[in-house]
C-alpha cells in the first residue's frame, strides 16, 4: 500500500487481502465452508489492521469485534454498517467451521465473500485516509 504504513498493520493487511483471495477461489470450487471461513478471517485481519493503527491488539476475536465497535464505529471513524458485517461474518463462520448439520447455501457465501471485499476496501480507504 505504501511505506509509511506501520509494519503490524501492514501484515494485517496483507493477511486480509490473501484470505479474501482465497475466499473466492474456494467460492468459485464451490467449498462453501471453507470460502466462508476465508471471508470471515479477511475481515477480521482488516479489522485488526486498522485497530493497530489506535494500539489496540485484542486477544479474541470478539474481542476485536467489540474494539471495532467502540474504537471505530462509535468514534465515527468507520460506518455502523462494518460492525454489521464484521458480526455476520463471524456468525456465519461459526456455522461453517463447527456445524455439521447446517448446509451453507451458496448465496450466502457469495454474500459474505462480496460482504468481506467490501470490508477490506473500506479499511484500505480508511488507513490511506489516515496515512495518506
Amino acid at each position: 500500500m505504501n511505506e509509511r504504513i506501520p509494519e503490524e498493520t501492514n501484515k494485517e493487511l496483507v493477511r486480509a487481502r490473501k484470505a479474501l483471495l482465497a475466499a473466492k477461489i474456494l467460492l468459485k470450487e464451490e467449498l462453501f465452508e471453507d470460502s466462508i471461513s476465508r471471508a470471515y478471517y479477511a475481515v477480521l485481519h482488516a479489522a485488526k489492521a486498522a485497530l493497530s493503527l489506535d494500539g489496540v491488539e485484542p486477544d479474541t476475536h470478539d474481542g476485536v469485534r467489540r474494539m471495532f465497535g467502540l474504537h471505530l464505529v462509535k468514534t465515527g471513524k468507520i460506518e455502523k454498517e462494518f460492525a454489521r458485517i464484521l458480526k455476520a461474518e463471524q456468525e456465519d463462520r461459526e456455522i461453517g467451521d463447527y456445524e455439521v448439520n447446517i448446509e451453507i447455501e451458496e448465496d450466502t457465501v457469495k454474500e459474505r465473500v462480496d460482504e468481506a471485499e467490501k470490508f477490506v476496501h473500506r479499511i484500505e480507504q480508511y488507513l490511506q485516509g489516515l496515512l495518506g
